[in-house]
């Protein structure tokens, strides 16, 4: 049964309000036992990541919030005569996986009354809650860094969010907005602190073998706060835990060079703090919240974290477009990691987070 309960002192999340960390010790909160199996499917008619409801541990009287998340394709493409397998997260609503994390959080919130919240982004999760909070009466203060690409900007804008614009690094908007839940005391609607949004993350795995018949081999993931990477490492184990497939797919996750925390923790290096600025804006996250999850579910010697350098996300963004996948240069990392990655049995999935049209580039 899936439970949402503290990281350190396994207290349940509170049925009222919405904290982000524990009330008992300030922990973080995370999703244990996460469930699925064939029987808790829910009847064919209902669409996208709510045909997988039962596995997301919410109370049967909050609402679906849909609007056309999930379901997203799974393309076979050849690049450089390598075959892969391309998870298009890029097709959700609002243009990226935040999608699948946000329509289960704002069920959460329509389902506790409340109307008014807060958040920081870098801008896919902020365009996401945006949309979200605009299709079902929820008012959202998001704040972002004050260099956020144009298009994901103005996405939140026209969404009605109220947006506050931050000067500095990506952290001095997330240093801004907990600021602003403790002085007006309004929830904060957190895309990585918040637990919910993994259970809807974890659809993409669910999906992923429901596509192929079978586990894949490897699964490429870029890595941020975290909750993709996560998210869908839990969903693989799920399936496992159900007694449909033996074992996960091999995981490798992907950061920037320039800021690399949880690969530098991986590796048992110290982490110096994110040097400038990536074409993968999506991942400067200098202290990510799903760290200590990444790193305690991971198998040694199987799984592996890597880094990408800048020209090698430029290289690899231009060789997706070639191959007709249209996808931020955050979603390239992933191809540019697999063609540094020694080869696995078993087919190859890279999970591409953004769109394109969300870009500069």
């Amino acid at each position: 049964m899936t439970e949402i309960l503290c990281r350190n002192c396994s207290q349940p999340y509170p049925q009222e309000g919405l904290p982000y960390l524990c009330p008992n010790c300030g922990g973080v909160f995370t999703l244990r036992g996460l469930t699925f199996t064939k029987a808790s499917l829910v009847p064919a008619k209902t669409q996208g990541i709510w045909r997988f409801r039962e596995s997301f541990g919410l109370p049967a009287s909050y609402p679906a919030s849909y609007l056309g998340e999930g379901d997203t394709p799974l393309v076979p493409v050849k690049i450089l005569g390598k075959e892969l397998w391309a998870k298009m997260e890029s097709l959700n609503p609002s243009g990226s996986f935040k999608d699948r994390a946000t329509a289960v959080l704002t069920s959460v919130l329509r389902g506790r009354g409340l109307e008014n919240v807060v958040e920081d982004s870098s801008g896919n999760a902020g365009g996401s809650l945006a949309l979200y909070a605009s299709a079902f009466g929820i008012h959202c203060r998001i704040y972002i860094p004050s260099g956020t690409s144009g298009p994901k900007r103005r996405q939140i804008e026209v969404c009605d969010a109220e947006v506050v614009l931050v000067e500095g690094p990506r952290e001095d908007a997330h240093i801004a907005a907990v600021e602003a839940v403790y002085m007006g005391g309004l929830p904060y609607a957190s895309h990585a602190d918040q637990p919910f949004g993994m259970a809807g993350i974890a659809t993409i795995a669910y999906e992923i073998f429901e596509a192929l018949g079978e586990m894949p081999g490897t699964v490429f993931c870029p890595i941020g706060h975290g909750s993709l990477f996560t998210g869908v490492l839990m969903g693989f184990d799920a399936l496992v835990r159900a007694g449909l497939a033996s074992k996960r797919p091999r995981m490798i996750g992907v950061q920037p060079e320039v800021c690399a925390p949880v690969v530098s923790a991986w590796q048992r290096r110290p982490f110096t703090g994110g040097k400038g600025s990536s074409l993968a804006e999506g991942t400067m996250v200098e202290h990510p919240a799903r760290m200590e999850e990444i790193l305690a579910l991971l198998e040694s010697g199987r799984d592996e974290l890597v880094t990408v350098t800048e020209p090698e996300i430029a290289e690899a963004h231009q060789l997706l477009i070639q191959a007709g996948l249209y996808v931020e240069p955050t979603s390239a990392m992933v191809l540019a990691a697999s063609r540094n990655v020694e080869e696995t049995s078993g087919k190859s999935v890279l999970i591409l987070s953004g769109s394109g049209l969300k870009s500069k580039m």
